[in-house]
């Protein structure tokens, strides 16, 4: 791909970096002194051997797999993990949310930390972290150690993710950096993509816990590598630690969540309630005033003056708002409501994941046929495929959601590296990594509140449908409808029917479908305004001003899908 940028003399001259190497190689603030000398990528400034950048690249590989292995293989594992440790549907929420907020809240510290201690030095410890977590997730006795475990997995998840690409970056010089990062990018889809198939076949074979062990011995391999093989690396002029700001977003985020999340216990009128939901607002609104005030903060704010910056966080943090509470309830329904076992859903996941990969590769290409409608035509597709499958019923089979698993597949396919491109391209092409951060943080954010706002939603309206269902039992079996209301939230007719007889079970059933269709049809109604909004924003080339230049036209999103 091709830049141009202003030489301060009226001309341009060519600059040839791609979008991947600059989200590498720079992570200045918005407010840097011009004056203030350029990132330095390691601190040896000597070439390594040909041995330890295939050393280097195998070991990002492999964490980087493992991440991304970790974000679907723990979905098919939801409903064991219910049955064995007793887990009620809110703290099922919690099993999957408790890692994605720490990485959200943390992810933007990680790469700083990094650059400010040794790239090397905090990947080991965040890939240690991260495994020993692995195994306490495994051995956990009951659902509080799990979450608790979770959390603590998702503070060494971002300390990993955001350093493996400038490891990479400082490996390999320039001519080789884009085929290394290739080769990254493949191994990270992949694991991405396994994830559900490989869960299943873990728990069929062995139980819940596999899904977790499974890190362990996969971690231990890429701590030996990072260790042979991977140099010290830093930044000598980084970016300071912005620790208020990363306490207040954390804090203010997971009490925005319990909130949420606890809301059908809690009671949104009672004074718990309005407590922490003044509380949340507090510890937000102060996150935004130390952000506008602090000299290098995490989160510079100037970024968003830019709508199509703006919009292309929101759009993501929509889209993974829906793909999360779809991936939760859709489990739910055909491992528990159908009785397929981990296995068949995790291959059936290949439906979608199929499509998925094979438009993410194409999209540089569909977006030099069609511009800029690669973007909101894959929004507008995932939703679709989202109100798919907010139509399935009891009974329904495989056939029945296929064509929301292509859809799902093939629009976000389309659609990530796209907005991606978009959000990088808004910008001035020297902060591309701190967007490329941003933008990442929007998605975890998107997916843990939208999971706990769509999975309370659906929850609360399944307590209601059972409510009304359940006058239709056995005088007898009625009185004892209200003690088996948690079991109905999860999808567990079976087991209600063991305890209010054959009769209940479908009436159960029916009472989760209703709250699977509420909460995926509001997903699916945030994803078509969000492809709306996509083609209002996101039609038109970014005009960019680099530092020390005239505005001048980006390459817009065809060059960056391309790159």
């Amino acid at each position: 791909m091709r830049r141009f940028v202003g030489n301060g003399k009226g001309g341009r001259q060519p600059v040839k970096k791609s979008h991947s190497e600059s989200e590498a190689l720079q992570q200045s603030s918005l407010f840097d002194d011009p004056s203030r000398p350029r990132q330095a990528l390691h601190v040896t400034g000597q070439p390594l051997s040909a041995r330890r950048r295939v050393v280097t690249l195998v070991a990002m590989c492999v964490a980087q797999g493992m991440i991304l292995l970790d974000n679907t293989i723990v979905n098919v594992a939801l409903p064991s993990i219910q049955r064995e440790l007793d887990v009620e549907p809110g703290n099922l929420i919690w099993v999957v949310n408790a890692y994605v907020l720490a990485l959200a809240s943390l992810i933007m510290v990680g790469g700083t930390l990094g650059d400010r201690y040794g790239r090397k030095r905090l990947f080991l410890i965040g890939l240690a972290i991260f495994t020993a977590m692995s195994a306490a997730c495994a051995l956990s006795p009951n659902e509080s150690v799990l979450i608790a475990a979770r959390a603590a997995q998702g503070v060494g998840a971002a300390l990993v993710a955001p350093l493996s690409l400038s490891i990479l970056a400082d490996a390999y010089p320039p001519e080789r950096r884009t085929a290394a990062i290739g080769i990254w990018a493949a191994a990270a889809g992949l694991g991405f993509g396994a994830g559900p198939v490989v869960g299943g076949i873990l728990v069929e074979l062995f139980s819940w816990s596999a899904v977790f062990w499974v890190n362990v011995p996969i971690g231990i391999i890429g701590l030996v590598l990072v260790i042979t093989g991977v140099r010290e690396s830093r930044n000598l002029h980084a970016r300071r630690l912005d620790l208020p700001g990363a306490v207040l977003v954390a804090a203010g985020l997971c009490v925005l969540t319990f909130a949420i999340v606890e809301s059908e216990h809690i009671g949104w009128t009672s004074p718990t309630m309005i407590a922490l939901l003044a509380a949340a607002g507090v510890l937000l609104a102060s996150f935004l005033v130390v952000e506008s005030r602090v000299r290098e903060p995490m989160v510079p704010l100037a970024l968003f003056r830019d709508s199509r910056f703006t919009v292309s966080c929101g759009v993501y943090a929509i889209m993974y708002l829906a793909l999360a509470s779809t991936f939760f309830f859709v489990t739910l329904f055909f491992q528990n409501v159908e009785g397929w076992s981990a296995l068949d859903v995790g291959l059936s996941w290949l439906i979608m994941n199929t499509p998925f990969l094979i438009a993410s590769t194409l999209a540089g290409r569909l977006a030099v046929w069609i511009g800029t409608a690669t973007c909101w035509l894959g929004v507008l597709l995932g939703g679709l495929g989202v109100l798919a499958l907010s139509f399935l019923t009891p009974g329904a089979g495989l056939l029945a959601a296929s064509p929301g698993y292509v859809l799902i597949g093939a629009g976000y396919g389309m659609a990530v590296p796209t907005i991606s491109s978009a959000a990088v391209s808004a910008l001035p092409l020297e902060h591309s990594g701190l967007a490329s951060g941003v933008l990442n943080s929007a998605r975890q954010v998107g997916a843990a509140v939208g999971l706990a706002v769509l999975g309370s939603v659906g929850l609360a309206v399944t307590r209601n449908s059972w409510a009304a269902l359940s006058a239709q039992l056995p005088t007898a079996a009625q009185a004892g409808a209200p003690d088996v209301v948690q079991d109905v939230s999860g999808g567990q007719g079976s087991v209600v029917a063991q305890q209010l007889g054959p009769a209940a079970e479908p009436l159960a059933d029916s009472a989760f479908v209703d709250g699977l269709h509420v909460a995926l049809l509001i997903g699916s109604g945030l994803m078509l305004v969000a492809a709306a909004f996509a083609f209002i924003a996101l039609r038109r080339p970014a005009v960019t001003a680099p530092s020390g230049g005239s505005a001048v036209p980006a390459q817009g999103i065809a060059d960056g899908a391309a790159a």
